[in-house]
């Protein structure tokens, strides 16, 4: 990487959570990363009307309202790692995107079965 660039979970605070509550004002706690947003969630959703977290452009990606931290945080962790997954280049004759090594198109594993042709 270029001059100590590396990818990191670290957002510089721009991860918001905000906590509700009917009868008082909301919260805004701001986070270095998704892992201490869920963390903060979790301690403290349960004392409040609702938690939300926000990403760096303020759109709601969490709402306790709609979804348990605990099944989103699932969805996060594997997003997070079907990004990380490097998958070699298709290399596809017949221009076939979801054509990969080791999981070849139909026109492929013809073309390999007949030899080539």
């Amino acid at each position: 990487m270029v001059g100590g660039l590396e990818p990191t979970e670290e957002t510089d605070g721009s991860v918001i959570v905000r906590l509700l509550d009917d009868g008082d004002e909301t919260r805004t706690i701001r986070c270095d990363s998704y892992a201490d947003a869920i963390e903060v969630v979790t301690d403290r959703q349960r004392s409040v009307t609702a938690a939300k977290i926000l990403d760096r452009d303020e759109n709601v990606v969490f709402t306790s309202a709609e979804m348990e931290i605990e099944v989103w945080e699932a969805a996060w962790e594997d997003a997070k790692r079907e990004l990380s997954v490097d998958v070699d280049e298709s290399d596809c004759p017949y221009e076939n995107g979801a054509c990969f090594p080791g999981d070849r198109c139909v026109r492929c594993q013809l073309s390999d079965t007949r030899g080539g042709e």
